[in-house]
C-alpha cells in the first residue's frame, strides 16, 4: 500500500513538472496538438500508477518523451507558418459587419447558441453590434465591435491620462509579501504603514493590499473595502474613500492626523 501510495506521488509530481515545462495555458486555451498530448500524457502515467507491477519507469519515459515532442513541434511551429498552419489551422471568420455566415457554422459543425453564448462571453448581446467575430485556433471568439458600439475611452474623449501600472501586492492574507514590498520607496512604505496605524487595522485584518503607483486599495477580512490616493507633495492630503459611500470620506494629512468629512447626519427621533 504504501509503495503504490509513493508511486502516485512520484508519477503525479512528474507529469506536472512536464505539464509546467510544456509552458503556461488554460485548458481552453491549448492548441489541439498540446490538448491530444496532455490527454495522452496524464493516461500514459495513469496505468503505471494503478498497476503496482508496472515499472514506474515505464510510466516517466513515455511522459519524457511526449515532452521532447511537444518540444520538437513547437519549436518547427515557431520556424514554418506552413507547419503552423496545419498544426493548428487558422483563424475564420464567422461574423462578418453584423451578419452570420451560415455557410461557415456548418463547416465548423458549430450552431447559433454557441455563437450567442461566445458572443455573450465578450460582453456582446446583439450581432448587430459586431462587425468582424474571429474563431480562433484554439476555440476562442474575437470580437471588433462596430465603431458606434464601442465604450467610449479617454482618447476618444482627448483626456491625457497618467501612465497605467501594475498594482503590488503588499499584504495578502494578513502577511507581507517581502519581495514586493522591496519595489516601493521608502515614502510609499511609511504612508502605507500610517495608513493601516490610523485606521486602526493591523495587516492580520487584511485580506489583501494593493498598490498601484499612488492608489492604494485596502480590503479587510470584515467590511467594506477602503481606496486611496498617495501624493507626491508631502504636505498634501491624502483622500481615502471607504467602500461605496461616497459621501463619507476620510482624510489622512501629512502630519498624521486623520479627519472624517462629509458624514451623513443622523435622523432625530421624532
Amino acid at each position: 500500500m504504501l509503495n503504490l501510495f509513493l508511486r502516485c506521488l512520484i508519477l503525479y509530481f512528474f507529469l506536472l513538472l512536464a505539464m509546467r515545462l510544456m509552458g503556461k495555458r488554460q485548458l481552453g486555451e491549448l492548441q489541439p496538438f498540446e490538448l491530444a498530448i496532455t490527454l495522452v500524457a496524464s493516461e500514459l502515467v495513469c496505468i503505471p500508477m494503478a498497476d503496482a507491477t508496472i515499472p514506474i519507469i515505464y510510466g516517466i519515459i513515455p511522459v519524457f518523451s511526449l515532452f521532447l515532442v511537444h518540444i520538437i513541434i513547437t519549436k518547427l511551429a515557431t520556424k514554418s507558418v506552413r507547419f503552423r498552419k496545419f498544426l493548428n489551422g487558422k483563424p475564420v471568420i464567422i461574423i462578418e459587419k453584423g451578419n452570420i455566415l451560415p455557410n461557415v457554422l456548418k463547416e465548423l459543425n458549430m450552431n447559433i447558441d454557441d455563437i450567442m453564448e461566445a458572443l455573450r462571453g465578450n460582453g456582446y448581446f446583439n450581432p448587430s453590434e459586431v462587425e468582424y467575430a474571429i474563431l480562433e485556433t484554439n476555440g476562442s471568439l474575437t470580437v471588433l465591435p462596430k465603431s458606434q458600439s464601442k465604450p467610449v475611452s479617454p482618447e476618444d474623449l482627448g483626456l491625457k491620462l497618467p501612465p497605467a501600472e501594475i498594482p503590488v501586492t503588499v499584504i495578502m492574507e494578513g502577511e507581507f509579501l517581502g519581495d514586493n514590498v522591496s519595489q516601493l520607496d521608502d515614502a510609499t512604505k511609511e504612508r502605507v504603514l500610517a495608513f493601516l496605524n490610523h485606521l486602526h487595522m493591523s495587516r492580520e485584518q487584511i485580506l489583501v493590499l494593493l498598490v498601484s503607483g499612488e492608489d492604494v486599495f485596502i480590503q479587510p477580512y470584515r467590511g467594506d473595502f477602503i481606496t486611496a490616493r498617495l501624493k507626491s507633495d508631502e504636505d498634501a492630503d491624502t483622500s481615502v474613500s471607504v467602500g461605496d459611500k461616497s459621501d463619507c470620506s476620510l482624510k489622512l494629512n501629512a502630519d498624521g492626523s486623520i479627519t472624517q468629512s462629509g458624514a451623513p447626519a443622523k435622523e432625530e427621533d421624532k
